[in-house]
């Protein structure tokens, strides 16, 4: 693939906290640890070393090697477990939920950008072992956020009522949606693999958990990744100091509501990503996963009829730490203690929210890993990109409101000038001399020159808009083809990697599609990538 490159800002889509932090902005400075250039690994190598408890490996390996019990794995993948087991090997973590059929294109850029990550850092650091680790989010409980995926502009969507953890549902129901992906793929040869990897993954395991293991392993474990599932008694068992320090004294809470206030003072255009609450597990059962709430000494389980006192709840969480089910504040911490991570690969929205976290980490004593910008692009056809051509469009006006983009675009092929500037410049110079003149003689004919100047100007910006519209009517041909191919590419005006499922690239290009993808992606490039055939 020809890769080009814009800058994230210049993209219109990512906020101003991301762009500033990708700039290393000084006001930011005091919410990272280390900025993810390649150089700066060598210190939070150094520091992971210090803080990440030896012992803990012994149980992460263990638990690891218990949940792929049932997989087959590639050599590679089994090398990195075994690895794990070593004081010189350290992770690169990405997360996401357990969208059916991956959800997002954006979930392949993810992990992409890991493994990419890992194998740079080797070269780099060939002292050091570096492990490609995909956390599957199997806790969470909005099932409506993730039973669905896009394919060619429809939603394909599992339907049924549930509660609990995502990652215990029972697969049984997918046949439904399987039939229905039949349909649509076609019988192509790519369609077959897809299809075959579908009915592999979610007829064919138990349940959610299990499916998208399969799935991620089928395509990166030949890559080395390895899948961690947090919903696990024993690496639980490692998070029972933090989450007595959690619940009890509510360190999280005091130390992310105060780093919250600090970033909003920074800028009123931070948005705070996720509010901490005072309590920030949730007691996790079969069909059950509800707020932990405090109540006059008593702990309460949120929407039901258990309740526990201080003693109770202790003894519950020394006995049974699995039903504790960390949150978003939560589980980032959770990720740190079991794994000797130096560096979360997210969305822009996902580092927004880890920004908030340093002190909360530095409280307890675990090391804040570097935050790295996963990789985003926008992937062009031959077909698409020979359209642009002929429209003689520029990549970074794809990215403009469609507004904007037409308005900019019939100005420019426009055989008439549109842009009204010249007359208003000139209309100015014209009430300058008004404006003189009523200084000299009556003051009180400033505000009916201010009126008349504001009149002619608006009647020029009417007459303006008047004649863009007429010229859109005579270049509508112009105007249906460039709204044609930017809702192609941006389909329900938004990125292309957070509509499109890999389902329908995987069709066009098939299984070279993650190799050409893991080719032109660069984690550490920091800007938006342009990927064309």
């Amino acid at each position: 693939m020809q890769v080009d490159s814009i800058p994230f800002r210049k993209t219109g889509y990512f906020s101003k906290l991301i762009c500033d932090y990708l700039d290393e902005k000084e006001e930011l400075k005091p919410f990272f640890n280390r900025y993810p250039a390649i150089d700066n690994f060598d210190n939070q190598l150094k520091e992971k070393s210090k803080t990440y408890d030896l012992r803990s490996r012994t149980v992460l390996v263990n638990s690891l090697k218990n949940q792929y019990d049932d997989f087959q794995i590639s050599d590679l993948t089994e090398n990195n477990l075994n690895l794990l087991s070593q004081g010189n090997t350290f992770t690169v973590v990405t997360g996401h939920q357990l969208n059916l059929f991956t959800g997002p294109l954006y979930f392949l850029f993810k992990i992409i950008s890991t493994i990419n990550l890992t194998e740079r850092l080797k070269t780099e650091y060939p002292s050091y072992n570096f492990v490609p680790v995909y956390w599957m989010a199997t806790e969470d409980h909005d099932f409506d956020e993730i039973n669905y995926f896009n394919f060619n502009g429809k939603k394909v969507q599992w339907n049924i009522n549930t509660k609990g953890a995502v990652g215990r549902l029972n697969t049984k129901g997918l046949k439904e949606v399987y039939d229905v992906i039949s349909a649509q793929f076609g019988d192509s040869s790519n369609a077959q693999d897809l299809k075959k990897v579908f009915k592999q993954a979610y007829l064919e395991q138990m349940n959610l958990a299990d499916a998208t293991r399969f799935l991620a392993n089928e395509f990166f474990g030949d890559q080395g990744l390895v899948i961690v599932d947090g919903d696990d008694k024993n690496l639980k068992r490692l998070l029972i100091p933090f989450v007595k320090k959690d619940v009890f004294e509510q360190i999280p809470y005091n130390k992310v509501t105060a780093t919250n206030k600090f970033l909003s003072n920074v800028s009123e255009d931070y948005k705070i990503q996720v509010n901490p609450r005072e309590i920030n597990y949730f007691y996790l059962k079969e069909n059950l996963r509800e707020r932990i709430v405090e109540n006059n000494g008593s702990y309460l389980i949120n929407d039901t009829d258990i309740r526990f006192t201080k003693e109770e709840l202790i003894n519950e969480l020394e006995t049974y730490p699995e039903r504790f089910s960390p949150n978003v504040i939560a589980r980032p911490l959770y990720q740190e203690v079991i794994l000797p991570n130096l560096c979360y690969i997210g969305g822009g929205g996902e580092l927004a929210y880890w920004l908030e976290l340093k002190d909360y980490f530095q409280e307890l004593n675990i090391t804040f890993p570097m935050l790295l910008l996963r990789n985003s692009a926008l992937i062009i056809s031959d077909k698409q990109a020979t359209k642009i051509q002929k429209l003689e469009l520029e990549i970074e006006n794809l990215f403009l409101k469609q507004t904007t983009l037409i308005n900019k675009k019939i100005r420019a092929i426009s055989n008439i000038d549109i842009d009204f500037s010249p007359q208003k410049k000139l209309l100015e110079e014209q009430f300058k001399n008004m404006y003189e003149l009523a200084e000299q003689t009556d003051k009180s004919f400033l505000g009916a020159v201010k009126a008349q100047e504001l009149k002619q100007k608006n009647g020029l910006d009417a007459l303006e808009k008047r004649l863009l519209k007429a010229q859109k009517r005579k270049l509508k041909d112009q105007v249906t083809r460039m709204t044609a191919i930017q809702n192609e590419l941006f389909p329900n005006h938004s990125l292309q990697e957070r509509q499109l499922n890999f389902s329908e690239l995987y069709l066009e290009y098939g299984q070279s599609l993650i190799p050409s993808l893991k080719e032109a992606l660069n984690p550490l490039i920091n800007e938006f990538l342009i990927l064309r055939d």
